[in-house]
């Protein structure tokens, strides 16, 4: 693997988003959010077109992007770090490198994390923080819980959720996490969730 920026913050959106076909070859990210798409055709220089679907429980209301990448050698780098078809429930321990494990971070939380800000109802001159990163296995969770531990020295907590398990940092925790995912200005990320949290960055 050639590792670099775009391609760590790539590999976190199809860890969390995106799936690898039974076929050996097909790379298929998939999201509602067209922005993201586009964001990562661009980290992998794709050339090919992003298209549209539609949910068959929503009466045409759900409708998702998705880009298809024929590309044997990287399909199997992405095994060779270790994701593989049908990986939701099965994902759990990746190959990723130290220096660009805050780029993969960063693609986990806009595939599939969340920030939340908003006042303390306590002291309502404050704000609470919040972060949180989810998938559906539960070895992927702990094994994400044990590197941010292990390289950023924070802990956070995990909890259940239906059909998923979710990792979240508060207060103090979250800061730290924003510091080395937002690392610099010039980075490929998701500006939506970004701007939620600009006053902690």
């Amino acid at each position: 693997m050639n590792w670099n920026t775009d391609i760590a913050y790539a590999i976190g959106l199809i860890t969390t988003d995106g799936n690898l076909s039974k076929d050996g070859r097909h790379i298929i990210f998939v999201s509602k959010d067209m922005i993201l798409v586009k964001l990562f055709k661009k980290c992998l220089k794709l050339k090919n077109k992003i298209s549209i679907k539609t949910s068959g429980y929503s009466n045409g209301k759900g409708i998702y992007y998705f880009i298809q990448s024929g590309n044997v050698n990287f399909y199997r780098e992405l095994l060779s770090i270790g994701l593989c078809p049908n990986k939701s429930k099965n994902i759990s321990e990746l190959k990723i490198p130290e220096r660009y494990f805050p780029d993969f971070l960063r693609g986990h939380l806009d595939g599939d994390g969340t920030l939340r800000v908003y006042r303390d109802p306590i002291y309502p001159k404050s704000k609470r923080l919040y972060i949180s990163l989810l998938s559906a296995s539960k070895s992927h969770i702990l094994w994400l819980q044990q590197q941010i531990k292990r390289f950023y020295r924070i802990i956070g907590r995990v909890r259940a959720v239906p059909r998923a398990w979710i990792l979240i940092y508060a207060k103090n925790e979250s800061k730290i996490l924003l510091s080395k995912i937002y690392y610099k200005k010039k980075l490929p990320f998701l500006e939506r969730k970004r701007k939620i949290i600009t006053d902690y960055i």
